[in-house]
């Protein structure tokens, strides 16, 4: 899997997350994959609590929850001002650490952030009941 092929995977089931999704599919060159499309290929690469949060795959590794996020962010048009950031960010200790907790806030309150960001996600479309 090339760089180009790099994979995010994701909560098909969320809009809040399926807005997200769609916003890397437009800015990046990920593929994007929800959790109800994966392959046994890409299930396989994931942890076993893989339902939790998101996760960007590449060839040699596999970023979950915060990382996964960061990692799609630097793959962004955005570019230059979105790899500062981050390389400035990773030079502090503490940073890893609250990634992943600003992520698991982001995450937690799901409902609350797709009043503002969702779109309709790909396991409910054409559904008729919702």
């Amino acid at each position: 899997m090339s760089e180009s092929e790099a994979t995010l995977v994701y909560d098909d089931d969320c809009g809040f997350c399926t807005w997200w999704a769609d916003y890397f599919d437009e800015r990046t060159a990920l593929r994007i994959v929800g959790f109800s499309d994966l392959t046994d290929e890409l299930r396989a690469r994931l942890p076993d609590d893989y339902e939790d949060c998101s996760h960007l795959v590449t060839d040699d590794e596999v970023y979950s929850c915060g990382a996964s996020i960061e990692e799609a962010l630097t793959r962004t048009d955005v570019g230059g001002p979105v790899d500062d950031v981050v390389e400035f960010l990773r030079q502090f200790e503490d940073y890893e650490r609250f990634r992943e907790r600003g992520y698991r806030w982001v995450s937690d309150n799901r409902d609350r952030w797709g009043r503002y960001l969702s779109k309709t996600p790909p396991a409910r479309r054409g559904s008729d009941d919702g």
